[in-house]
C-alpha cells in the first residue's frame, strides 16, 4: 500500500486517481505580522506554472479601523484580546496611570535636584531637558523595539544579548560626548534612544528566561530572588564606579581606556548566562536541533543537553541533518499553484507543507500549525535529506517514503520529545508568513 493510500485508508482501486483529478482552484490567506493577504491562483494558468493574484484585505476597511488595528497591534499583544486572560485590558490601563503620573513626578523630582545642587532652572527649561533629551529619545527606542515582541519570543537569548550590547552601545555615546560638546544634544539624544531600545528587549525578555528555570510553579519566586540579586549587585556596582570616576576614571581619556573592558566584561557575562538558561519552547533552531539528533543518535536532547549548542550570534542558521528547513516564507513566493495541490494531496491531514529547493527545503505552515505539527514536518525534511545523502533518490522524490517513515516513528519521537521537557504546544517562529485555507464555494 503507498502511502496515498495509507493516509487515506484506502485498500484498492486507481493508486494514481487522486493526482490525476482535476481540482478546483485553490485560495487561502497568508498571515504575517499584522497584515492579511487573500492569495488566488490565476484560473488562466491552472495547475501550471504560478499566475497567483494577491490581495491585501486590510486595504478594504475604513481608515478608523486601520487606526485602531494599528493601535492595538503596537500596544497590546499579538492575537487580542483572545490571546489574553480576562482583566488585561483593565490592568493595562491602569499600568498607563501609573506610569504618566510617575513621568510627572519625574520630572517634578528633576527639577528639585538641580534646584538643590545650586542650579536655577525654569520649569519650562526643565521639562525640556528631561522630555527631549532623556525620556523623550529614550521612549521613543522603547516604542520602535515594541513591534518586535513575537521575534523576541522567538528568540529570547539573541534578543537579551542584542539589548547588553545596545545598552553599551548608549553608554559609550555617553562616554564621548564630553569630546564633542556641540553636539551634545544629538549624541546624548541618539545614546537614549538605544538605551530605550535596549531596555524593551531586555524586559520582555526576562520572563521567558526566569521561565526556563522554574520547576514547581515557582515564576514569582524565582523573579523575586532574581532582582534582588541585581539590586544588591547594581549597589556594588555604583559603589565601585563611584570609586572609579575619582581615580582612573576622573578624566574623559581613562574612560575610554576602562570604558571598552568593562564592556566586555559585560558582554561577556550576557552571553554566558543565555548558555546556561535550558528555554524548552520551541523555535526554529532548536527543533532543527532536536530533529537533527534524533536523526543521527535516535535519541531526543533536553534543553538542558541543547544550550551550550544554541548559536546564539546566528539563531537562523540551516541545519542539513535536519534537512536545511527554512520556515516562515510566504507560500506564494515558494510553491507554484500545482504544486501548491500536489503536496496537499500527499499531506492531506497536515499542517504543513514541505517544498524542497535546491540545499534548502521551505516549509510553510497554518495559522494554528503547533510545535507537534512543526516537528513532524520537520521529521519529514530530516528523513528525506537523510535518503538523499544515501543515494536513495532527491530530496522531491523521496518525500512520500520519508513521510511514512515520519508516521511510523513520530509517537515514540513526541513522547519522548515532552518527557525530556519540552513544550510542543505551541510553535514560536517569530510571527512569520503563515497560511489558512479560504474555504471552497
Amino acid at each position: 500500500m503507498n502511502i496515498l493510500e495509507r493516509i487515506r485508508g484506502g485498500g484498492g482501486g486507481d493508486k494514481t486517481t487522486a493526482l490525476e483529478m482535476p481540482r478546483k482552484l485553490e485560495s487561502w490567506v497568508e498571515i504575517s505580522e499584522s497584515v492579511s493577504r487573500l492569495c488566488t491562483f490565476d484560473a488562466g494558468h491552472g495547475g501550471g506554472g504560478g499566475g497567483i493574484s494577491v490581495k491585501v484585505i486590510q486595504d478594504n476597511r475604513l481608515v478608523h479601523d486601520k487606526l485602531v488595528d494599528s493601535f492595538l497591534n503596537k500596544f497590546f499583544p499579538s492575537g487580542y484580546p483572545y490571546s489574553v486572560n480576562e482583566g488585561y485590558l483593565t490592568y493595562t490601563k491602569f499600568r498607563a496611570l501609573q506610569h504618566f503620573s510617575s513621568a510627572m513626578l519625574h520630572v517634578l523630582s528633576t527639577q528639585s535636584l538641580l534646584f538643590a545642587a545650586g542650579l536655577r532652572p525654569t520649569p519650562a527649561q526643565a521639562t525640556a531637558v528631561s522630555w527631549i533629551l532623556k525620556d523623550g529619545m529614550q521612549h521613543a527606542g522603547k516604542l520602535i523595539c515594541s513591534g518586535m515582541g513575537a521575534r523576541m519570543d522567538s528568540e529570547p537569548k539573541s534578543w537579551r544579548i542584542f539589548a547588553d550590547v545596545l545598552y553599551d552601545f548608549g553608554t559609550a555615546l555617553d562616554f564621548i560626548s564630553p569630546l564633542c560638546p556641540q553636539l551634545f544634544l544629538e549624541v546624548a539624544g541618539l545614546g537614549n534612544f538605544a538605551k530605550g531600545m535596549a531596555v524593551v528587549a531586555a524586559r520582555a525578555t526576562r520572563l521567558p528566561i526566569y521561565s526556563s528555570f522554574a520547576k514547581e510553579g515557582n515564576l514569582s519566586d524565582l523573579f523575586a530572588k532574581g532582582e534582588a540579586i541585581s539590586t544588591l549587585f547594581n549597589v556594588m556596582g555604583i559603589g565601585a564606579g563611584i570609586g572609579l570616576s575619582s581615580t582612573v576614571c576622573s578624566t574623559t581619556q581613562g574612560k575610554l581606556i576602562v570604558g571598552p573592558l568593562l564592556s566586555a566584561v559585560h558582554i561577556w557575562g550576557v552571553v554566558q548566562e543565555m548558555r546556561a538558561t535550558p528555554i524548552n519552547t520551541l523555535n526554529p533552531q532548536r527543533t532543527a536541533m532536536v530533529v537533527a539528533d534524533f536523526i543521527k543518535s535516535g535519541k531526543v536532547s533536553s534543553p538542558a543537553e541543547l544550550r551550550y549548542r544554541e548559536d546564539l550570534l546566528f539563531p537562523n542558521r540551516l541545519i542539513e541533518e535536519a534537512g536545511s528547513v527554512k520556515v516562515g516564507q510566504p507560500l506564494r513566493r515558494v510553491l507554484s499553484p500545482g504544486r501548491v495541490e500536489q503536496l496537499r494531496a500527499s499531506f492531506p491531514e497536515e499542517k504543513f507543507l514541505l517544498c524542497p529547493k535546491g540545499d534548502k527545503t521551505y516549509m510553510v505552515l497554518e495559522q494554528s500549525a503547533t510545535g507537534e505539527d512543526a516537528l513532524r514536518g520537520w521529521l519529514v525534511a530530516g528523513f528525506a535529506s537523510e535518503m538523499e545523502r544515501s543515494g536513495a533518490g532527491s530530496r522531491d522524490a523521496v518525500l512520500n517514503d520519508a513521510y511514512q517513515k515520519m508516521e511510523s516513528v513520530f509517537p515514540l519521537f513526541v513522547s519522548e520529545v515532552k518527557s525530556r521537557g519540552w513544550y510542543t504546544g505551541q510553535f514560536l517562529d517569530g510571527n512569520h508568513s503563515r497560511i489558512a485555507y479560504a474555504k471552497s464555494e
